[in-house]
């Protein structure tokens, strides 16, 4: 039986991810800060907060022996404010190093077995510059960034990485006044789904969002261009 951890399974992307695999035969092992609302034979909860040591020794538990798939579907997000920078410190220990981590924690096994998938959740935002959300969207590029460079490393040693960016889904962190074509978690959850049987480096929806940001990407270049 395939075994997977998900790390984020309480609400959100996480919670459908983990009902998801479930319904296709996975044995399922969720992490989260919360307890969760499943109650299934194949299905195991611990609670634990991805910035803290015993989250590490946690992971490294479910390790010992070799993981299938690790979804890491956790992030935070809040808009700045000058009366608490230490939020902002808080976002990227959560989005980025907390996804490291794990990395780091979970791929070791993972390697020596010569089979294992590392799912990463990131999102379209990493692409563009907020005044807004500036913490969320760098942490985003930046784990865009190091998790396609370390699926290029680890081409030869039978384990996979993917990086799987999504545009505004109907969760908790949709905070933007602005949310064109947002998915559903179900939605979502397909695309992870799909996205560990296809095995794909990269993938990016929906379609029409990619494109939504393409445009504004290029007006903020136009912005910056103009206005040195």
């Amino acid at each position: 039986m395939r075994r997977a951890c998900i790390v984020g399974s309480s609400d959100g992307i996480g919670l459908a991810t983990a009902r998801a695999l479930l319904e296709d035969g996975w044995q399922i092992d969720g992490v989260a800060r919360s307890e969760s609302a499943i109650a299934h034979p194949r299905y195991a909860h611990f609670r634990s907060d991805v910035t803290t040591p015993e989250y590490r020794e946690l992971m490294r538990g479910l390790s010992r022996q070799p993981l299938d798939a690790v979804v890491y579907c956790v992030a935070i997000g809040e808009p700045l404010s000058f009366a608490d920078f230490a939020r902002e410190t808080r976002i990227f220990e959560v989005n980025l190093l907390g996804a490291v981590a794990t990395a780091a924690i979970v791929l070791p096994s993972m390697m020596a077995a010569k089979r294992g998938h590392l799912v990463v959740l990131s999102s379209l935002a990493d692409e563009l510059v907020s005044s807004e959300f500036p913490s969320y969207n760098a942490s985003k590029a930046a784990l865009s960034s190091y998790f396609s460079g370390l699926r290029a490393a680890l081409r030869s040693t039978g384990v996979s990485v993917s990086l799987v960016r999504f545009g505004f889904v109907d969760t908790k962190l949709a905070k933007s006044r602005f949310k064109p074509f947002m998915l559903t978690r179900e939605a979502a959850a397909g695309v992870i789904a799909r996205t560990l049987r296809a095995g794909s480096a990269r993938v990016s929806y929906p379609l029409r969002m990619v494109v939504l940001v393409a445009v504004l990407r290029g007006a903020q270049a136009l912005r910056r261009f103009f206005s040195r």
